[in-house]
């Protein structure tokens, strides 16, 4: 699929590990990643969409984005997403559909963004140490975030999906 330079064979089941893609970009996630972009609509019109502050630590720390990581080998994008998102928030993941996904291919390595809707804000908090904070963030607000550059790039596609 691409070059990894993690060490793990090609048929590890783990998708920890860095990839190159055709870009000569790295990424994380030797199988690609993916990731759970929350959408709620209030009561008075407002689009809400819970989003992730980075831990330090992590790739591209500090910035903000969706839920979400390296998939593993024979993972749906789906099933990656939620499972990252299990793994990274508290939060009800049985009360959310799926509506839409977006698929930003960089050449043997791809994000699939899994767009889910949720009836209400549901309370959210920290599990794990791979964010600072979680928070529902109108949507119209998020330019005002410093975003991950990849959900900045991808964010005005998925805006409207879902």
């Amino acid at each position: 699929m691409s070059a990894v330079t993690s060490g793990l064979s090609p048929a590890s089941p783990s998708g920890d590990g860095w990839a190159f893609c055709a870009q000569g970009h790295k990424h994380w996630g030797v199988y690609g990643a993916s990731g759970l972009l929350v959408r709620h609509r209030d009561g008075h019109g407002h689009e809400w969409v819970l989003l992730q502050h980075r831990a330090l630590w992590s790739h591209h720390g500090g910035t903000w984005g969706v839920p979400g990581g390296a998939r593993h080998l024979a993972e749906s994008a789906e099933q990656a997403a939620r499972r990252e998102a299990a793994e990274e928030a508290d939060v009800d993941l049985g009360a959310l559909w799926t509506t839409d996904e977006f698929v930003d291919d960089h050449g043997g390595w791809s994000y699939t963004t899994i767009v889910v809707r949720a009836a209400v804000a549901l309370p959210v908090a920290i599990r794990g140490g791979e964010s600072v904070e979680l928070r529902w963030v109108r949507a119209d607000r998020i330019g005002e975030l410093d975003l991950h550059p990849g959900f900045g790039a991808t964010w005005p596609a998925v805006r409207d999906l879902g």
